[in-house]
């Protein structure tokens, strides 16, 4: 199989390892990325994990929370720059659009575009008027709605490019933002052992195997220093059990169980994560316009 050159740059981009050792991995991996980047942490080549899904959408991710905290809405709105995303217009938008999702409960994004959102007509309609007035698309990219009937909701924005909800029972509102604002720094994967991906948890589970018998541990110990490594693992990873960014020496659900309060759910969301950016050539498309 022959390996592009752009797919060997990309594999070492996001990893940090060798042109040779990258070109290598992607043909033992018959050209698949993720098989790759495992197999270059099994052989130790790996020297720094970086995320291959890095923000590429421009927009902002907007909250509300009701006056009783009963419910709160997170919501990622998109446009096509940065600059227009920082913009007045686009920024009452999307707080728009988080009130109404609280207010009317949509079921998904569709049914959000038909629900009526003052006197500009519905969602959909809206952001028609507003990419006309801007000149650039606007889209409404996703959106959660928490209501909690025994706890309360809690939100956290880091700027306009990170947001972070929680639903809590017991605790107080400066608690439920410090682990809305830990779960914005940490970006843990679920809330507890329960919640982490089965498939997630054995690729690492196989990936910490291969190391160990790389560096010539015996078999019957490896058992037993995978146990740790798991827990290493689960701590680095879900948020109860992540040290807590104002006091590593507590984990964060020892906190709340401390403040009698319970972590029932949260949700994070990143500007553009997943979404591939398209890099354009400003003087091609010129010259296209030009020649048209």
């Amino acid at each position: 199989m022959t390996i592009s050159a752009s797919d060997v740059m990309k594999l070492r981009n996001s990893t940090g390892a060798g042109m040779m050792d990258c070109k290598n991995a992607l043909e033992e991996a018959g050209g698949d990325m993720d098989k790759a980047v495992d197999l270059l942490r099994k052989k130790g080549i790996l020297k720094a994990a970086k995320r291959a899904d890095k923000v590429a959408a421009e927009g902002l991710v907007a909250s509300f929370i009701s006056v009783d905290s009963k419910a709160g809405v997170l919501v990622e709105v998109n446009c096509e720059t940065d600059f227009v995303g920082q913009s007045a217009d686009f920024g009452a938008f999307a707080k728009s659009v988080a009130e109404v999702v609280a207010k009317e409960n949509p079921v998904d994004v569709d049914a959000l575009q038909n629900t009526k959102l003052g006197a500009g007509g519905t969602v959909g309609e809206t952001a028609n008027n507003l990419t006309l007035k801007i000149g650039e698309k606007i889209s409404v990219r996703r959106f959660t709605r928490y209501e909690s009937s025994v706890g309360k909701v809690y939100s956290y924005l880091h700027g306009s490019k990170i947001g972070v909800m929680i639903e809590m029972t017991g605790g107080d509102a400066e608690l439920g933002t410090d682990v809305a604002m830990h779960v914005a720094a940490s970006n843990p994967k679920a809330l507890d052992r329960s919640g982490v991906d089965a498939a997630l948890l054995a690729s690492e589970r196989d990936v910490y195997a291969a190391q160990l018998k790389a560096a010539g541990k015996p078999e019957n110990i490896i058992e037993n220093i995978l146990k740790g490594k798991i827990d290493k693992f689960y701590s680095d990873v879900t948020l109860l059990e992540q040290a807590f960014i104002k006091n590593e020496d507590v984990k964060v659900g020892d906190l709340a169980k401390g403040k009698g309060a319970t972590i029932v759910r949260f949700v994070r969301y990143e500007l553009g994560e997943g979404i591939e950016k398209v890099t354009k050539d400003f003087v091609a498309e010129v010259a296209e316009q030009v020649n048209k």
